[in-house]
């Protein structure tokens, strides 16, 4: 194949669900992957009648899963450029709330006042501060933080909330992620962060942590897997401990209300940014503590 051309694939989805799709996207020959408002750019050397026949019946996969209602794919022969300068031109600091910053490493931001500035570089996983839901996350970590707290970060994709939860003043943050690309990501941003010390990942998913008192446990993913591994998150949860969901649409709400409260949550507040919405929740075996009292 001529090495100066490459393919662009772009991937539109209702409900936009970027984690998702980079999952999909990543099993094949990928160079390069840009997710913007309301679609991801991937780029390939390859992706030939085989490859585009295999991720339409991933995408079908997932409305049969009810996971997207409908789906569109573009696809153009492209001349090469270096992608990665590309991308970089485009990434600018982002500031999320009055406190916290979000930058690549590329990019210089000098801090004000007592801004905490979170340096993350993606790759293959998401998590970057662009994304409503990862917004929304922060936003609550930073309202429902206490110092000395240990987390539990579960799908932590470039371990953004995590170095947020350090940085806010957690003791220690466990971490966890089944996709294989995103361990090597995460200890560069835990590295550039100078949280290392504070921070460990677990490959896998919340079955492979041991450990089952968390003041608080973070996770930013879909419906579908909020709700299967609700049990899992309570089982771990420290009495009168939050967890904090997002990666949800707004109808998502009641769904997983109804699941949590049914294991001993209380919700505590609803957040929303566009059609994206995260939810606090309180495992209490009593009233005497509850935050919400």
């Amino acid at each position: 194949m001529n090495d100066k051309i490459y393919q662009e694939i772009t991937l539109r989805t209702i409900p936009f669900v970027p984690e998702l799709i980079s999952g999909v996207v990543t099993l094949f020959d990928l160079i390069g992957i840009e997710e913007k408002e309301n679609e991801i750019v991937c780029y390939f050397h390859k992706f030939d009648e085989e490859d585009f026949k295999s991720l339409k019946d991933a995408l079908e996969n997932f409305k049969k899963e009810s996971l997207i209602e409908k789906y569109n794919i573009y696809q153009s022969t492209l001349q090469h450029k270096n992608w990665n300068e590309e991308w970089e031109k485009t990434i600018q600091p982002i500031k999320v709330s009055d406190k916290i910053v979000i930058k690549p490493s590329f990019k210089e931001y000098q801090s004000l006042n007592d801004e905490i500035v979170i340096t993350i570089d993606p790759k293959m996983s998401f998590g970057t501060g662009y994304h409503q839901s990862t917004r929304i996350m922060l936003r609550l970590i930073e309202k429902y933080l206490r110092p000395g707290v240990k987390v539990l970060d579960v799908g932590t994709g470039t371990g953004i909330l995590a170095i947020a939860s350090i940085k806010l003043g957690a003791n220690f943050a466990i971490t966890c992620d089944n996709d294989e690309l995103v361990e090597e990501n995460v200890y560069e941003n835990f590295e550039k962060n100078k949280v290392k010390n504070k921070c460990s990942f677990i490959p896998g998913t919340i079955h492979n942590i041991n450990e089952k008192d968390f003041d608080i446990i973070l996770a930013n993913i879909q419906k579908n897997v909020l709700l299967e591994i609700a049990c899992e998150i309570k089982e771990r949860t420290k009495q009168n401990g939050l967890v904090i969901l997002s990666g949800l649409l707004k109808d998502n709400k009641d769904e997983i209300t109804e699941k949590y409260e049914s294991l001993g949550f209380k919700l505590v507040e609803i957040s929303t940014e566009d059609e994206w919405i995260g939810l606090v929740f309180q495992f209490y075996k009593n009233d005497k503590n509850s935050i919400s009292d």
